[in-house]
């Protein structure tokens, strides 16, 4: 979450406004090239979207040949690189309290220089509430967008786009979270969005779904009972009492009513057999914290009971869990992951998603720009704007006023690679950084400790720029913040592998215009291998078929090894200006290699040239 400062404590919308400072290159970032807008404003959380431009530099290389340069001398490169400003789409997604939503239109309209729309599509209870002050401070019409159909909208959008959206939670697990590869076919699943009550919709495809049931008993219950219990007015508040409680001290139990016969019966003596069925009889008081916890079990469980039953209804295994009674707290997401488990004996997966609270506002957003097709895009998560996922540790996320999410719109739609056996079970990373702490503290060690070579590169890269230096240092300091929210957040982004590591560094240079560091290195590097590839394809040409399939392979972890993001391999490259291919290949260790499928690749290979 970004941090806004703020001096004072008034509690009226005047004094807010005073007393409330929003950086523009924190929050509301690109406001100034924004074109179209979306609101959720819910019971005491708003969800702001708009659609902006983004302009900045990329790196293009284009052949010599189609320039008609001679590249036959020796101290010519390859190609060319060329450094040009480019326009792309970005999605922003800010979410705030609502006791700051005045402040936030006020300043968004002393930043906004012109939209494309006179609309804004809102949704959620708020939305004519607020009706009236959004129209006055921005002078746009509002459009009311229904609830459910924004926030289906919205989780196909992010089930399509965002990959390790989903996850599963186990609190005794190491790690809490189990992300979910993006499956190819996100249909069909059932939506349980729990805010004052409990809705239960069936989702078929994009445009097919329905509302199959609900209840009554969902978070306005144990909010309003929550404070008739402890006298705490606060949801958070009463979530954190909860954290702290323990529920048997007020439920009773089956072991309380059985005694030792409950085996018999083939149930667990620790199953509560009833909610606060210690209460009647005591003639104690119970604390805060444990009748917090005792609710919190009860309305779970409630909920768990009900979704499981309408997933087994309509032969569903996947259930994903929204709303504001969810919002990533460990405790909502521990007891609800029980309940399913235990009432659906593990055949139903309870599913969390790590932007549910943005369903609704994105949703809005999508209904606002139908006639720009967006669904006919791929949009990726950028991680330089984005908060992530908060952490489960309360010390590692203080109390702060607005978190963040933006998508770039990539150049071309992503797909499935046809070849793939299975694409839903196929994971690119070979190694999962969240699961493994050893190789994680390895890895995020490797990339803090390249941080001032990237930094030195980043610079070199653009030697007629003045403020080249400036901007390196901010890339730092992003980048390293970053790093350390990894270290204890490591689920922020989803899994946490080497690849998502690099990402981020990727677009924490983009940010600050640095499209590629390393180009004027690839420039040479990729000379020397061409001018050596002649003799190679001589050397492999009067090889045997086998001994030259030995060779390929050699060659191509040979190759791979020039890796500048490597510190060892840097500290090589740095060290030995005259490092090469046949240098490389003489490093390599004899066979077996610590991952060694050759044999059974070649016997493959054999079996398809006879």
């Amino acid at each position: 979450m970004a941090e806004c400062g703020a001096s004072g404590s008034g509690s009226s919308g005047d004094s807010l406004d005073k007393s409330i400072t929003l950086p523009p290159d924190e929050i509301f970032r690109n406001l100034e090239n924004a074109k179209r807008f979306a609101i959720d404003i819910g019971g005491s959380l708003t969800k702001l979207a708009y659609y902006s431009t983004v302009q900045h530099k990329v790196a293009r290389v284009r052949s010599f040949e189609s320039s008609g340069r001679d590249t036959e001398q020796d101290h010519e490169p390859p190609y060319e690189i060329s450094v040009q400003e480019e326009v792309t789409a970005r999605l922003h997604f800010v979410k705030f309290e609502n006791t700051y939503i005045e402040a936030c239109l006020d300043f968004i309209k002393d930043h906004l220089v012109n939209t494309e729309t006179k609309v804004i599509q809102a949704t959620g209870g708020g939305a004519y509430k607020f009706k009236d002050l959004i129209e006055e401070k921005l002078r746009l019409k509002v459009d009311k967008e229904d609830v459910m159909t924004c926030l289906i909208k919205g989780c196909n959008f992010v089930l399509r786009n965002i990959p390790h959206e989903a996850f599963a939670y186990q609190k005794d697990s190491d790690p809490e979270f189990r992300f979910q590869t993006n499956h190819p076919d996100i249909f069909p699943y059932l939506l349980v969005n729990i805010g004052s009550g409990v809705s239960i919709v069936k989702v078929e495809t994009e445009d097919r779904f329905e509302w199959v049931g609900g209840s009554s008993i969902g978070g306005g219950t144990f909010w309003g009972l929550g404070a008739l219990l402890t006298k705490t007015k606060k949801f958070d508040e009463l979530l954190h009492l909860a954290s702290k409680g323990q529920h048997t001290s007020v439920d009773m139990l089956v072991q309380d009513v059985y005694g030792g016969a409950h085996q018999t019966l083939g149930l667990s003596g620790d199953l509560i057999a009833s909610s606060f069925g210690k209460s009647a009889a005591a003639d104690k008081e119970f604390s805060k914290e444990d009748m917090a916890k005792s609710l919190l079990h009860m309305i779970s469980n409630d909920i768990g009971q009900l979704a499981c039953l309408y997933a087994k209804l309509h032969c569903l295994d996947r259930v994903y869990f929204g709303g504001f009674f969810i919002r990533g707290h460990p405790v909502t997401m521990r007891t609800i992951t029980y309940s399913i488990n235990f009432f659906s004996k593990g055949e139903v997966q309870a599913l969390f998603l790590r932007h549910e609270g943005y369903l609704g506002a994105i949703g809005a957003f999508l209904k606002g720009a139908e006639q720009d097709n967006p669904n006919q895009y791929s949009w990726g998560e950028n991680y330089a704007g984005s908060s992530g996922l908060m952490s489960s540790s309360p010390e590692l996320c203080p109390t702060q006023r607005f978190d963040l999410l933006e998508m770039d719109r990539l150049e071309r739609p992503l797909a499935n690679l046809p070849l793939l056996l299975d694409p839903s079970s196929y994971v690119p990373d070979t190694v999962d950084l969240t699961d493994d702490a050893l190789a994680r503290k390895y890895w995020l060690t490797c990339f803090e400790e390249a941080l001032d070579g990237v930094v030195k590169r980043a610079v070199a890269s653009q030697p007629g720029s003045v403020d080249a230096a400036e901007r390196a240092e901010k890339f730092r300091q992003k980048y390293w913040r970053k790093l350390q929210t990894l270290r204890h957040q490591p689920f922020a982004y989803g899994t946490l592998t080497v690849r998502s590591l690099l990402d981020t560094r990727e677009h924490c240079l983009n940010e600050f215009n640095f499209p590629d560091p390393y180009s004027k290195v690839k420039q040479k590097e990729n000379g020397v291998a061409l001018k050596c590839f002649p003799r190679v394809i001589r050397c492999l040409d009067a090889l045997g078929w086998e001994e030259r399939q030995l060779a390929l392979v050699k060659g191509l972890l040979a190759g791979n090894v020039f890796d500048w993001g490597a510190k060892a391999v840097s500290d090589v490259l740095e060290s030995d200006p005259q490092f090469g291919f046949e240098e490389a290949k003489s490093k390599l260790q004899e066979r077996p290699w610590l991952v060694d499928s050759y044999g059974k690749w070649l016997q493959r290979l054999k079996i398809t040239v006879e």
